[in-house]
C-alpha cells in the first residue's frame, strides 16, 4: 500500500531538520563585517587610493587625464568619497562628479582602465572579491556623471 505524504508533513520534516542542524553549530554566527571594515577602514582606503595613484601614473591609457593634478587633494577627496560610499564615518566634500569631469571627454576605455586599476589596488591590499564587488556596485551610479552622459 502506497502512503501519500502531505506537503505539511514534508515542511515539518524540513523545519525540524533545519532546527536540529542549527542546534549543532558550535558558535553563533557573527554579523558580516561592513564594507568599510573590509576595506581596512579609513587607513586601508587611504592606502588603496595611494596604490591606485601609482597604478595611474604607470598606465598610459589614462595617465594623460591626470597631468597637473593636485595629488594631495585628489588623494584626500577620493579617500573621503570611498570611505563615505563604503559606509564609513567620512564625508566627501569635493566637487560633484559631473563638474569635476566636465571637460575631460572620458571614454569607456579610460573609465574601465581606472576601474581595473582600482581593482588591482584593492587586490594589492588584500581586499576580497566580495568586498571589491560591493564597492564597485556603489560606484556604478557615478558612471553617467563621470562620462558626462
Amino acid at each position: 500500500m502506497t502512503r501519500l505524504i502531505s506537503k505539511a508533513a514534508i515542511l515539518g520534516l524540513v523545519v525540524t531538520a533545519g532546527l536540529t542542524l542549527a542546534g549543532c553549530q558550535s558558535a553563533p554566527e557573527t554579523p558580516e563585517a561592513s564594507l568599510y571594515q573590509k576595506l581596512g577602514k579609513r587607513a586601508g582606503i587611504a592606502q588603496i587610493v595611494e596604490d591606485l595613484l601609482f597604478l595611474i601614473v604607470d598606465d598610459e591609457r589614462i595617465n594623460q587625464q591626470f597631468k597637473g593634478l593636485d595629488v594631495a587633494s585628489f588623494h584626500r577627496n577620493l579617500t573621503d568619497q570611498l570611505c563615505q560610499l563604503s559606509g564609513g564615518p567620512c564625508t566627501y566634500s569635493g566637487r560633484g562628479m559631473r563638474e569635476v569631469h566636465a571637460d575631460m571627454a572620458i571614454t569607456d576605455t579610460q573609465f574601465n582602465a581606472l576601474t581595473e586599476n582600482l581593482i588591482l589596488a584593492m587586490e594589492e591590499n588584500g581586499v576580497g572579491t566580495g568586498a571589491q564587488n560591493r564597492l564597485l556596485k556603489r560606484l556604478i551610479p557615478l558612471y553617467p556623471d563621470v562620462r558626462n552622459l
